[in-house]
């Protein structure tokens, strides 16, 4: 019995990890290079700055939305396939799709499709390790991994070929991670409370609204970096392998961070991990304004680890620690939701405006103030709270690692 049990943790370990891999390394082949493909469609910076806009606010409902149906039907596991697939096709229409006017309902149907699927694997995830949720970094990492090998080889094709292949890349990759999808044994967990008033908690919880006023800012700095970084260094003479390259290096600073999370939060806590961004995405977007040399752009990226993996790996611990029971994916959704939609909705329009009238210089310059704001802000409005417990939140039990 206790053999089959390690059988079945492993089986369980490496299909997640799989899953994470193939997302990823989907996710670097085309969300990077959209910009490059709307520049070369002819749009101006407003043009980018909607469509990077639109996304965010997709997932600003959809992703809540998608968890709460899977958490009140337990339908977790079927609803997972349908996103995926439904993320497929759209992605093939979308490189069949040049017009700006078509491309509006494209991205949304995208993104509505794809905004549930890591909230609820990330859910089940945590669900799936128990009291080793500490380990969770050591199993996202894999997604880290995939996203940094992903990234250049696209990029090179791109520079061989054609910007299609971020298209063709994603389908590729994602359909290998559908059939892993189809074998991921994912939860259907079960609360012990009526499902609204689980959702009532959340509205009335203050340490919840502090935590996702942060998060909003980290979003928001992330939606100005991100969606403008290539268009940046593409003014500077940077080549397409350069960006990729650029992606590489960001994802091994990653790479440590996720690895070692259990004993960040452990010495920091969620609200010290979320400081500590907030404050490497001030040092990193003020770099950016200085660079004279496409290649400095490597150097920078090594702050991602700090800005995006802490910010991270202490929101899906902290929405895991606050989740009533049975509504993991409902939480999940809402980190989501208020990372990359009400935060990526803010930062794409600012950043859009700012790009045009101003330019990437003073864009990222305004980037670093809002990362300083937020940072006083959630300092000032946590400072009589105590600290988020890594006890409360990370450590689990002493038994074997089921991370790996």
């Amino acid at each position: 019995m206790a053999r089959l049990q390690h059988s079945s943790a492993n089986y369980t370990k490496e299909a997640t990890r799989s899953f994470y891999f193939l997302y990823y390394a989907a996710a670097a082949a085309l969300i990077p290079f959209l910009a490059i493909y709307y520049e070369q469609l002819g749009f101006s910076g407003r043009q980018i700055g909607l469509l990077a806009a639109i996304p965010p606010l997709v997932i600003l409902i959809s992703a809540p939305l998608w968890g709460a149906v899977a958490d009140a039907t337990k339908q977790h596991k079927r609803l997972l396939l349908i996103a995926i697939t439904g993320g497929l096709v759209v992605v093939f229409l979308f490189s069949r799709t040049t017009a700006f006017a078509w491309i509006i309902p494209v991205i949304v149907v995208y993104a509505f499709f794809t905004a549930p699927v890591m909230p609820m694997v990330d859910a089940s995830t945590m669900d799936w390790l128990g009291e080793g949720r500490n380990l969770y970094g050591r199993i996202r990492l894999w997604g880290a991994i995939g996203w940094g090998l992903s990234a250049p080889l696209i990029g090179w094709l791109i520079e061989g070929s054609s910007i299609r292949w971020a298209f063709y890349g994603y389908i590729v990759l994602m359909l290998v991670g559908l059939v892993v999808a189809w074998v991921l044994p994912i939860r259907e967990t079960s609360g012990q409370q009526p499902f609204w008033s689980g959702i009532r908690l959340f509205a009335s919880n203050r340490a919840w609204l502090v935590f996702l006023a942060v998060v909003f800012v980290g979003g928001m700095c992330m939606a100005m970096i991100s969606g403008f970084l290539f268009l940046y260094m593409n003014d500077l003479g940077a080549s397409k392998t350069l960006m990729g390259l650029s992606l590489t290096v960001a994802t091994i600073s990653e790479l440590p961070i996720f690895f070692y999370s259990n004993r960040l939060l452990k010495r920091w806590g969620a609200r010290g991990l979320l400081l500590i961004a907030l404050a490497a995405y001030v040092v990193r977007a003020l770099a950016y304004t200085v660079v004279s040399e496409p290649w400095v752009f490597l150097v920078i990226q090594l702050l991602h680890g700090l800005t995006f993996s802490a910010m991270w790996v202490a929101g899906v611990s902290y929405a895991d620690y606050l989740a009533p029971e049975g509504l993991g994916a409902t939480a999940q959704g809402l980190f989501s939701a208020m990372l990359y939609g009400l935060g990526g909705i803010a930062g794409g329009l600012i950043a859009g405006l700012l790009y045009d009238e101003l330019g990437a210089v003073a864009m990222f310059r305004w980037a670093a103030a809002f990362a300083l704001v937020g940072l006083l802000i959630f300092a000032l409005a946590s400072r009589n709270e105590a600290r988020l417990e890594a006890t409360s939140i990370t450590v689990g039990g002493t038994g074997d690692d089921p991370a790996g």
